[in-house]
């Protein structure tokens, strides 16, 4: 068995300092440990210190792409090199090290394909009251769209199976960490939550530029992933909404027609009836989404397979001519 650590990085040539020497070379259930760097556009020379710490792997990105973009880039890069398990960590030494061997028990007694590390979010100190709720509300809403248990939705330390890293695909290019999950959700990837330990803030969060970007964008990547692998139940929402306006709108016109006064309330039928076409419009878009959808899981299921057979074929090629 062999687990590789990846760290996506982004100018850290500082904190790597810290984060990469605390990182485990043995961890139980593992013959190898092996350290692998994304270096996503740096211009601060991450790849070379990277390199005199000891790294294991360094691939490096051209030019900046966000973090989702290197996030996946190491998924890729660690399945080629033969990983059996990954283990996701951010490169400003958040997360504690030791509890590697934690979020990776799940995975070798077979109880799941993706772990999420749950951070102490009640204790820690760096975070404002505010956020410690938008990340609890964020947590839940994550939750209901994924149907899955993880208590921490936007923590970063994670490890999965090389089956699961071969079947997640990222569409966003601001972070992986909501998406991911509740793609695994809806793609029956058994995903569970373990409590992490957490280190001191070595600087403020590039991804957090402000609490109000930051809850936008992450509403914005939930809506969008949610439509896009619950289609029906999302516009059926939006449609009954629509629905029942158009229901009580009409029901105030046909109670004041009762008494006489229906002249005086035209406009609430005009709202009624566009109420109730926009509505049934929304839930007929909802269902032709669904009848789509089975495609999109199709196209999943042809892409996992491709990448499986690319890293069968790479692992043969690295193997070389067997006697």
């Amino acid at each position: 068995m062999r687990l590789i650590v990846q760290v996506p990085c982004f100018n850290e040539s500082e904190s790597l300092k810290h984060t990469i020497p605390q990182l485990p070379r043995i961890v139980p259930g593992f013959e190898r440990v092996e350290w692998l760097v994304i270096d996503d556009g740096s211009v601060d020379g991450t790849a070379d210190v990277a390199r005199q710490l000891g790294v294991d792997h360094v691939v490096r990105h051209p030019v900046n792409r966000g973090l989702a973009a290197a996030f996946m880039t190491g998924l890729e890069a660690a399945v080629a090199l033969g990983a059996d398990v990954i283990v996701n960590t951010d490169a400003d030494n958040q997360y504690d090290a030791r509890d590697i061997e934690t979020l990776v028990r799940p995975i070798i007694e077979g109880c799941a394909e993706m772990v999420v590390g749950a951070r102490p979010i009640a204790d820690t100190e760096h975070f404002s009251r505010s956020k410690k709720r938008l990340q609890r509300l964020g947590s839940w809403v994550v939750r209901v769209a994924s149907r899955t248990q993880v208590a921490d939705a936007p923590s970063g330390f994670r490890a999965l199976t090389r089956e699961a890293a071969q079947r997640l695909n990222v569409f966003s290019s601001y972070t992986y960490t909501l998406e991911t999950i509740i793609q695994a959700g809806q793609s029956n990837i058994r995903v569970v939550s373990v409590p992490v330990r957490t280190n001191p803030d070595l600087r403020p969060s590039r991804l957090v530029k402000s609490m109000r970007h930051y809850v936008w964008r992450s509403a914005a990547t939930i809506v969008r992933i949610f439509a896009t692998y619950r289609p029906l139940a999302f516009f059926g929402l939006v449609a009954s909404f629509f629905l029942f306006t158009g229901v009580l709108l009409g029901a105030w016109y046909v109670a004041h027609m009762l008494l006489g006064e229906g002249a005086g309330h035209v406009q609430s039928a005009v709202l009624a009836a566009a109420s109730v076409t926009i509505g049934f419009l929304l839930f007929m878009l909802g269902f032709i989404a669904d009848l789509t959808s089975v495609n999109r899981r199709l196209l999943e299921g042809i892409d996992w397979r491709l990448r499986q057979v690319e890293a069968d074929v790479k692992s043969l090629r690295d193997r070389g001519p067997q006697p």
